[in-house]
């Protein structure tokens, strides 16, 4: 799990650069990440929602919870439909689209590595003790 919120936190680092950089990027850089994005977490995702998350119920054993589980794996859909449109955008700009609005794509590249950040805070925070693994990394 550590390794999983390290590799997506990277994920977001690479993407804020990105972000930043807007809109004289690295070409070959969007390419790589668009490439990646979704399988990313997609295998990230599958692994919390059969191993973590049942563990979490399992220890914890109240509804809240469950409840709290299921508002992960809705975070999960939203975020892979959002990996999705993210893909979409860089592929074109890493196929030399020129980018019409900057500020319009980094906000939404921001909206998408701010949503993934707050998820890992809270796994961190409230999933990750409750089934005693230790996770001290920086957000």
């Amino acid at each position: 799990m550590t390794r999983a919120h390290r590799e997506k936190l990277q994920l977001c680092d690479a993407l804020e650069k990105i972000a930043d950089a807007l809109p004289n990027v690295d070409r070959l850089k969007c390419l790589g990440i668009a490439n990646a994005i979704v399988p990313l977490l997609r295998n990230i995702h599958q692994y919390e929602e059969t191993i973590i998350f049942p563990a979490y119920e399992a220890a914890t054993g109240g509804s809240n919870n469950i409840a709290s589980t299921r508002r992960l794996r809705a975070e999960h859909v939203e975020d892979e439909c959002f990996a999705g449109e993210v893909t979409e955008i860089l592929l074109a700009i890493g196929h030399g689209e020129r980018v019409e609005n900057a500020e319009a794509v980094g906000f939404m590249l921001r909206g998408f590595f701010e949503s993934m950040r707050r998820h890992i805070a809270f796994e961190r925070e409230h999933v990750l003790p409750a089934i005693g693994i230790i996770d001290q990394g920086a957000i």
